[in-house]
């Protein structure tokens, strides 16, 4: 048997500081024939290109036999040079056909995320003789970021359903779904999770809850969820925001369709709130908005999830989804022109459309970037499937459909992310999604500089090409920088920190 090929894969993965291994390079060695068997001995790495080989802690070899699959891996020999041009030495029979093996990284906790890593395989040696590789696919140069929540992490089975804001302050704070015992939806024992950077996203606080509604009217936590948050920045006051989704009742059953006409807890979903006055460090008790903005005859009333705005007037605007009396969904907006003191609701926007996102056009319209759960059937002028935009001159009176909407921004039916940022020059609109037809992978950002009217290729920056829940949400950290949370393969929930100029 002989090595008729050695060929690399370097996955467009993050390296995420808190995860034991990240996947950063995946072999591929095909052996052919059938007479005496060959072995890998050994292997050399070269990482000529990352910013500082102190940010790695641990370089790992596995091997996982004639599957691709990074989770089947087992340890493959020995570093005998640390992380600086690694060479691991071992003894691994081949099989004919295809054999993998795979490289990962472990960072150190002080890893500085905003700076690269490069990885590159040099040679291996099959039975003393030493090989090249092909490099297939992917991008050897690497991004970093943080593993914010992970499966299991807290004795919380999964985390879900990012937002983030940028505060008055500079302070990045997250919030998210805390699915104690199962990843479902509502109805469960879920609450909200907060999360807070004072230094752009490099650390992270503890997680802390802000919204868990107990054992409210003697049920159970698992029948009292809370969850789908919604955080918004009031930008006149500093005061943050965060809508909830609770259900009451309903043991087993799904809250988007036990939730039922009404306006008490004991009827339907109830449109929460709290607030933090001290950039995040405190927070209120929730406060229930249901009767100000629920008509009785909808089944269910729901806030975004993700992120909320102030407009240039100082109107606090939540995205909101709501199912009318004959259980169709519509996308909308729930706003405050007295600074939270009271709260109202716009019309549906478009039937058929769930969880949105917004922003201030510069001409002081709002338009809200929609989930269309129509998915790919025909709706666009291709044919296929992505996002519904309409606009709103009247506070969500009355909607227009925007040239774009369901032509511009591919989506696999679901949740994305919208936000304006200032940049040292301009104003600019970012959206990120999984950017795919079909399938929830391709963690994209998208980079508009004519208020949306285009999204050119030439401004998309692919961050993370796993497959996972695709939720994300952006928020500026600087002129020059933004963060994004999103649902990834590696982690339930990854941050990282992005260049603006990678995306021009």
């Amino acid at each position: 048997m002989e090595v008729s090929g050695v060929k690399v894969w370097s996955p467009v993965y993050p390296v995420l500081i808190g995860k034991e291994n990240n996947p950063v390079l995946r072999v591929q060695i095909d052996a052919v024939g059938s007479k005496k068997a060959v072995a890998l001995e050994g292997l050399t790495l070269d990482l000529e290109g990352t910013d500082q080989l102190g940010d790695i802690q641990e370089v790992r070899a596995f091997f996982t036999g004639a599957s691709s699959d990074f989770s089947v891996r087992r340890a493959f020999g020995e570093s005998q040079d640390g992380t600086i041009d690694p060479h691991f030495t071992g003894s691994q029979l081949l099989q004919p056909g295809s054999n993998y093996l795979w490289i990962s990284f472990e960072l150190e906790s002080t890893a500085d995320i905003s700076r690269k890593l490069k990885v590159q395989l040099s040679e291996i040696t099959v039975d003393g003789k030493k090989m090249q590789a092909t490099q297939a696919t992917g991008s050897p140069t690497k991004r970093m970021g943080h593993a914010l929540r992970q499966h299991r992490q807290d004795d919380i089975h999964t985390y879900r359903i990012p937002g983030m804001v940028t505060t008055n302050e500079g302070t990045l704070i997250a919030v998210y779904d805390n699915r104690h015992d199962s990843s479902t939806d509502l109805q469960g024992d879920i609450d909200v999770g907060m999360s807070r950077s004072t230094d752009g996203g490099q650390t992270w606080e503890p997680m802390r809850v802000i919204m868990d509604m107990g054992e409210w009217g003697g049920k159970p936590e698992d029948q009292n969820g809370i969850g789908d948050p919604c955080i918004l920045v009031d930008r006149q006051t500093g005061t943050i925001w965060v809508a909830g989704l609770w259900i009451h009742g309903h043991p087993g059953a799904r809250a988007w369709n036990a939730s039922q006409p009404g306006i008490s807890p004991e009827e339907t979903g109830q449109f929460m709130l709290v607030k933090s006055e001290d950039d995040g460090r405190t927070w209120s008790a929730p406060v229930n908005i249901t009767e100000q903005i629920k008509r009785p005859e909808w089944q269910l009333l729901l806030e975004g999830p993700g992120m909320g705005i102030t407009m240039k007037n100082g109107t606090l605007v939540f995205p909101a989804q709501f199912k009318d009396g004959n259980q169709i969904p519509h996308a909308t907006i729930v706003y405050s022109t007295d600074r939270g003191e009271s709260w109202q609701i716009g019309t549906g926007a478009k039937s058929q459309t769930t969880e949105a996102q917004l922003v201030e056009l510069a001409d002081g319209s709002l338009m809200l970037n929609m989930r269309d759960d129509r998915g790919n059937s025909p709706g666009g002028r291709n044919g296929l499937g992505a996002r519904s935009v309409m606009i709103t001159k009247d506070m969500g009176q009355t909607w227009t459909e925007h040239p774009t909407s369901r032509e511009a921004l591919p989506e696999p039916v679901c949740m994305a992310s919208l936000v304006r940022h200032q940049t040292p020059s301009e104003e600019v609109l970012l959206f990120s999604n999984p950017l795919h037809r079909y399938v929830r992978k391709n963690m994209t950002i998208q980079l508009s500089r004519d208020e949306g009217q285009t999204w050119p290729r030439e401004h998309h920056l692919l961050l993370d090409e796993g497959q996972g829940n695709g939720y994300s949400c952006i928020s500026s950290i600087d002129e020059n920088t933004i963060g994004i949370i999103y649902e990834g393969s590696q982690a339930d929930l990854i941050f990282q920190r992005v260049d603006l100029a990678e995306l021009e």
